[in-house]
């Protein structure tokens, strides 16, 4: 919920910080735990359990800092990457999860995501799909992985498939919500 809101409200303050978005996500702009982090620490130091931002998602950062790795989760959910907003179009819809809730949200949130970002030709049997597949590979489990997601939420009819990555579309797109 802080690294949403924040995207949506640094960006509404000034869009400017888009046109450089490798140093938007880098720069420490948010204070959490009496720590300045920035949306990569969120994302990929915490959310992700410190995995490394390149390589795919398969391998860790064996350089994180204490607090990290006190704010990490026990596991890595895939899932949070259908709940995450970078503030692109192509991003998944922000929404308010809540604690006690947590586990049907996210399921709900990757159903819709996957639905709309997904698009499956019966005739090629081959499914396109979102790039962050790709980008995150590891997280996912590799393509098998991504195919047993897609399996899942009922967006493919079984594993079988050719698997295609869209293009993601970073047009800046802020006040996207969605009630889950």
């Amino acid at each position: 919920n802080i690294y949403n809101a924040y995207i949506q409200i640094r960006l509404g303050e000034n869009p400017g910080f888009y046109e450089d978005r490798r140093s938007f996500f880098k720069k420490p702009l948010i204070n959490i735990a009496s720590e300045n982090m920035s949306f990569a620490d969120i994302e990929h130091g915490i959310l992700r359990r410190a995995q490394c931002e390149l390589l795919l998602g398969y391998f860790r950062n064996p350089f994180v800092a204490k607090y990290k790795k006190k704010l990490k989760p026990k596991k890595l959910d895939y899932r949070i990457h259908f709940a995450l907003n970078c503030g692109a179009k192509s991003c998944p819809p922000v929404a308010i999860y809540h604690a006690d809730d947590l586990d049907r949200q996210l399921d709900a949130s990757a159903k819709l995501f996957l639905s709309k970002f997904s698009s499956y030709d019966e005739q090629n049997n081959e499914i396109t799909t979102t790039p962050l597949f790709s980008w995150f590979r590891g997280d996912f489990k590799g393509k098998r992985g991504v195919k047993r997601i897609l399996e899942k939420y009922e967006i493919i009819p079984n594993r079988k498939v050719k698997l295609k990555f869209d293009n993601y579309d970073w047009t800046l797109a802020l006040d996207n919500y969605i009630e889950i």
